[in-house]
């Protein structure tokens, strides 16, 4: 089961390029009792989306099919810290539920092509809930 102590590791791996903003962040909260990784997820969401426009995509698959893990594998608080944290801010990034928002050239859809079968039935619940459907979120939904 992967805990929210060692959910990092594997983007650090997949993402190099995120290691300053995690050490950045280490550093800013080193003397917190637990880390708010709900502000580094929306950081990697933000980090991700400047790759994206930049055409940089190298590692999204790995990326992704660790957020695909966070939810399939992930204790309580990651699984919704994946949701929650990083999907919620993606879409938040990119327009909120406009699928087709173009946010200087990034869309959606071009992130949508990474996810696995877990991240992307999250994304949509997300997608419902914004729209009105205040029970999407629930895990029997």
């Amino acid at each position: 089961m992967i805990a929210p102590a060692n959910m990092f590791e594997p983007i650090l791996e997949a993402d190099p390029t995120f290691a300053p903003a995690w050490d950045a962040f280490l550093a800013e909260y080193a003397e917190a009792g637990e880390l708010p990784l709900y502000i580094l997820l929306s950081e990697l969401a933000v980090h991700l989306i400047d790759r994206a426009r930049r055409g940089d995509v190298a590692g999204f698959q790995k990326i992704f099919a660790e957020v695909e893990r966070w939810h399939t594998e992930g204790d309580a608080y990651v699984s919704e810290a994946a949701t929650i944290g990083f999907l919620e801010s993606l879409q938040n990034q990119l327009g909120g539920n406009q699928r087709s928002s173009d946010i200087n050239g990034v869309l959606s859809a071009d992130f949508e092509s990474y996810f696995g079968p877990e991240t992307q039935r999250w994304w949509r619940k997300l997608d419902r809930f914004w729209k009105g459907d205040t029970s999407s979120l629930s895990h029997d939904t």
